[in-house]
């Protein structure tokens, strides 16, 4: 299993050593662009694969079914924090005047805590484990401060990033902002402790309408999530679905 891992954060890669070697002559192509700084960003396109492109199409289907709800979006483990950008570009898209749209990641931004017997032996991960570099916070806040200006209302602060245990943290969150609706949640912690913790923190949030969303559903590698999801929710009361696009992403309309 540990040949599945990149070797700096720990992080489960399930790409064939081929697919390895595509993906790293596909970087160096990106890497050495010779196209002008000034049209760079203009061009990202260029450098989707079709992996990664299906991800933005799933959030965007995503985010259409929750323009006529009310309430916030909230990621459970953030990472590198490509979701929280794509979804804040969408709101720019889909609702730039909607200031109640906020958008709230929560992560550690030093790695898993709170791994147990729930969450299996196959991944091989240990506490710390998907890791960021070191101020990545910071780095990603500076993004999504960007994101917010190339839009309308961007005096209002529409995101927040919060660290640390998400055990302390969401329940914290959660009673300090007590009017919180919860239009999406995003589901990505991949391990048993924390996601239940934040099902069971932001289950009174929710209401019919909900979008769930779940990265490691049905997942032998990340058997957590499932279990944390079984024991908070009546399995026989969800409809588990999932776009064709994507072949581990799942979610829930409650």
């Amino acid at each position: 299993m540990a040949d599945i891992k990149t070797q700096k954060h720990d992080a489960i890669v399930l790409s064939s050593q081929s697919e390895k070697d595509l993906q790293r002559n596909f970087f160096e192509l990106f890497h050495n662009a010779p196209i002008p700084d000034d049209e760079i960003m203009a061009n990202l396109g260029l450098f989707l694969s079709s992996k990664s492109l299906s991800r933005v199409l799933f959030f965007y289907e995503i985010y259409k079914k929750i323009l006529n709800t009310h309430g916030m979006i909230m990621e459970f483990g953030v990472r590198w924090g490509q979701t929280l950008s794509i979804l804040a570009a969408l709101r720019g898209i889909f609702e730039p005047f909607n200031r109640h749209r906020k958008i709230v990641g929560f992560d550690t931004f030093s790695g898993f805590i709170g791994m147990g017997d729930e969450d299996g032996k196959l991944c091989k991960t240990v506490d710390g484990s998907f890791s960021v570099s070191e101020g990545y916070q910071q780095y990603l806040e500076n993004v999504l401060a960007l994101q917010e200006a190339l839009n309308p209302i961007s005096h209002l602060k529409k995101f927040e990033l919060v660290s640390g245990d998400a055990t302390l943290t969401i329940p914290a969150y959660l009673k300090r902002q007590p009017e919180t609706l919860v239009s999406l949640a995003i589901f990505d912690f991949d391990i048993y402790k924390p996601t239940k913790a934040a099902l069971e923190a932001v289950k009174p949030h929710l209401f019919k309408g909900s979008v769930l969303v779940f990265d490691e559903l049905g997942d032998d590698i990340f058997p957590g999530e499932t279990i944390a999801l079984r024991e908070v929710f009546n399995l026989n009361d969800l409809k588990i679905e999932r776009h064709p696009m994507t072949a581990r992403v799942s979610y829930v309309v409650l």
